[in-house]
């Protein structure tokens, strides 16, 4: 009499949901002073804007949200590493989605954790989705028609949950991710990247610094 089968999902990605991280205080501060503060026009959406490049320092603000976030960094680094570590925020900025706005595909370089605060309701529409690169190792002729049922194994997108503002997710920066068409009001989010002070390879170690 065989045994009862055993799925085994290997090398699987790391994402932190982390509810209520930002208070409403602080949420409602970030809103207001960054608001006026997103001039940037986005390449691919004429409905999305950005602020310049931030760093905790350059704002109070920042500084408390920061704080909130830095030991949630050596949580998660601690998943992806094997070790707590410690962390630094390199980046901060603020986008604005509004109505119709979107972002493309993309995933962030030069870091290792990506991080989005949400600070408005999110449309269930809008949520931020993550997929597969492109031209990855799996095979490239796909089983895709209506009675396929889509899991974990042969999925190519996953949508994250429904945010409410304040709350925080955290993800490896080379995932790819995207916004889809925004059909509610003013979607406002924090993002940041974040790298950690070394990483050691037996001895070869790498520090980061800035």
């Amino acid at each position: 009499m065989s045994g009862t089968p055993e799925v085994i999902g290997l090398f699987p990605t790391p994402f932190m949901r982390i509810a209520g991280a930002l208070d409403r205080p602080l949420v409602a501060g970030l809103v207001s002073h960054f608001s006026a503060h997103a001039r940037t026009l986005n390449n691919s959406s004429a409905n999305l804007s950005h602020t310049t490049m931030l760093k905790p320092s350059d704002s109070p603000l920042l500084v408390t949200a920061a704080t909130a976030i830095t030991p949630m960094l050596s949580e998660f680094g601690a998943l992806m590493f094997g070790e707590r570590l410690p962390w630094a925020l390199k980046e901060m900025w603020v986008n604005l989605l509004d109505t119709g706005g979107r972002q493309a595909m993309h995933n962030h370089a030069n870091s290792f954790i990506s991080g989005v605060a949400y600070l408005t309701p999110t449309h269930p529409d809008s949520r931020t989705v993550f997929m597969k690169s492109p031209g990855g190792t799996e095979f490239s002729f796909k089983n895709d028609h209506a009675g396929v049922v889509t899991g974990p194994y042969n999925a190519e997108k996953w949508v994250s949950p429904q945010p409410e503002p304040g709350d925080i997710v955290l993800f490896p920066s080379y995932i790819m991710h995207a916004v889809p068409p925004n059909p509610g009001e003013r979607r406002i989010t924090l993002a940041f990247n974040a790298i950690p002070t070394q990483l050691d390879s037996w001895g070869y170690k790498i520090g980061f610094s800035g």
